[in-house]
């Protein structure tokens, strides 16, 4: 039984193609999320105001945080949100 050129050639490209397609679905979650953490928001990376990752120490100071908004009554936490976009001076756009 002989093999054809161009068959040999066929299945070279199939194998190449293949072990390409496997190799993108080899990247583990880490660095996946490392890419994510690190690209800009104009290339589909995380807004600003996105919640840290969880098992870091950004993680656990926002939510002390988030804890001691949780207590506070809804006019203080209105205060310090007017304090916060005073801060910022940056107008609201709409």
């Amino acid at each position: 039984m002989t093999v054809r050129t161009p068959r040999l050639a066929f299945l070279f490209a199939s194998a190449l193609l293949a072990s390409a397609v496997s190799g993108c679905a080899s990247i583990n979650e880490n660095l996946s999320a490392a890419l994510a953490d690190t690209m800009p928001r104009w290339a589909g990376g995380l807004p600003p105001d996105a919640p840290p990752r969880p098992g870091t120490a950004k993680y656990d100071e926002f939510m002390r945080e988030r804890e001691q908004q949780r207590m506070m009554s809804a006019a203080e936490r209105q205060r310090e949100q007017q304090a916060k976009a005073e801060q910022s001076g940056l107008d609201p756009v709409h």
